[in-house]
């Protein structure tokens, strides 16, 4: 299958623009070599997330989303250099427009937990011309769009103001369901099974499309998509940053420019991290002048080995105190989904209460409808009638007590608010009856 381009948008670099923060991570690789990173993410309605808004974040463009109306607005974003469109060549017309190509994704789907939009993030040669990078992201995308069928939406963003500067980088978006001449179809299944190998594929794909990309423009430097360890390098890992913490040291380090003094990690996750790239800068340092230090003979080499097990021991420890912070973090996530659970459910038992107390009132008042031979009352079942009369008879010590338990026990409050859907359903049903 063939692809063609449709360029939507190509917006010069702002220099004072912004990179987003999901691609911040990219620009942590070392100046000894070209970096190499494709991350393959999904894009999902269970996380709150949507089609529309990551297409018009990337491009920064506006979409406003024909399924919930809401207005996503991002042409006040910079920092994004060019944008385009890779559909197939027998993809209908509306699929070469941003707008109307998300909202038929995420019309497509029907679940609320759909996945609605996939993405391939990409590093891109810092050592290369704007223009070739253009046209190597764009050469994965015409890849990937043959491959699967699917359509691709490409928008390339600069480095950051604040970041490295050789952090050049690329989102390709593309739907999770193949496209043709009648429009979106079935899904692209064998990129969600990771025992297919086809992310790994693209991964050493994208490795080959850049060391040609690489030798074409002279550079000595390559890429190798292979991680430390099948490439026989050992090389002691950072620990991932989740959102929380990630902003937290985002926070610390505007912070510290602002006072005009040196950032330093606030967050045990940050401190690791930040440890092991001054631990592997001196280990480099290390390794360069091995050669030299056995010359110098053994006492020099054995205060090495003293040294480099000291690391070592250190390493273990921050790897420790950094697992032992995430989980720690996560356990603090979990008790506030927890509490904001029981604090809705307390104010639904609440909503309950007032119900009953509202009726009960009306009731022992004689209002209008709550007579015994009122059609109203006599549409309330049985059970929350004598519920009521009760309540209405006994003292007020007693109808604290009963209101309270309604408040607090949850199959008191189920078993009245089942009672109280059934009276309103009859009540509905008759006044339907009587128009």
């Amino acid at each position: 299958m063939q692809t063609c381009v449709c360029v939507r948008q190509g917006i010069p670099l702002n220099p004072s623009g912004l990179s987003p923060a999901p691609c911040s991570r990219m620009a942590s690789k070392g100046a000894a070599m070209a970096s190499f990173h494709l991350a393959v993410k999904t894009i999902g309605r269970s996380a709150g997330r949507s089609a529309t808004a990551a297409a018009a974040y990337r491009a920064g463009v506006e979409i406003t989303d024909e399924r919930t109306g809401l207005v996503h607005d991002y042409t006040r974003k910079q920092g994004v250099e060019h944008s385009a469109l890779v559909v197939p060549t027998d993809a209908p017309a509306w699929a070469n427009d941003r707008a109307a190509l998300w909202n038929a994704a995420e019309q497509a789907e029907t679940r609320k937990n759909s996945t609605v939009a996939r993405e391939y993030e990409i590093a891109l040669p810092a050592e290369l011309s704007a223009e070739a990078r253009r046209e190597l992201a764009l050469g994965l995308a015409r890849e990937i769009s043959e491959r699967h069928g699917v359509a691709v939406d490409v928008a390339i963003h600069a480095p950051g103001r604040e970041g490295d500067q050789r952090n050049h980088h690329a989102h390709l978006l593309t739907t999770t369901r193949r496209i043709g001449p009648e429009g979106l179809g079935e899904k692209t299944r064998e990129l969600d099974q990771k025992t297919s190998g086809e992310v790994e594929r693209w991964r050493g794909r994208w490795a080959e499309m850049q060391n040609v990309a690489l030798e074409r423009a002279g550079s000595v430097e390559r890429v190798d998509h292979r991680s430390h360890q099948r490439q026989g390098i050992e090389q002691e890992a950072t620990v991932h940053m989740g959102p929380s913490a990630t902003a937290m040291e985002r926070r610390a380090e505007h912070q510290a420019m602002r006072e005009g003094r040196a950032y330093e990690p606030v967050t045990m996750v940050g401190q690791h991290n930040a440890g092991v790239i001054e631990r592997r800068g001196l280990r480099q340092y290390i390794e360069r002048g091995t050669e030299w230090l056995r010359d110098a003979g053994q006492r020099i080499s054995g205060r090495l080995h003293a040294f480099a097990a000291t690391l070592s021991g250190a390493v273990d420890r921050d790897r420790r105190d950094a697992a032992e912070a995430q989980r720690q973090e996560q356990l603090a996530a979990e008790r506030a989904r927890e509490q904001a659970q029981e604090r809705q459910q307390a104010q639904e038992r609440e909503k309950v209460a007032d119900k009953f107390r509202t009726i009960a009132g009306k009731r022992e008042a004689g209002a209008h409808g709550y007579g015994d031979h009122n059609s109203d009352w006599k549409a309330t079942p049985e059970a929350l009638r004598k519920a009521v009369d009760a309540y209405n008879g006994a003292n007020q010590h007693t109808k604290d007590l009963y209101i309270e338990q309604i408040q607090r026990e949850p199959q008191m409050a189920r078993a009245v608010g089942q009672l109280l859907h059934e009276r309103e359903l009859v009540l509905q049903r008759d006044r339907g009856m009587s128009l």
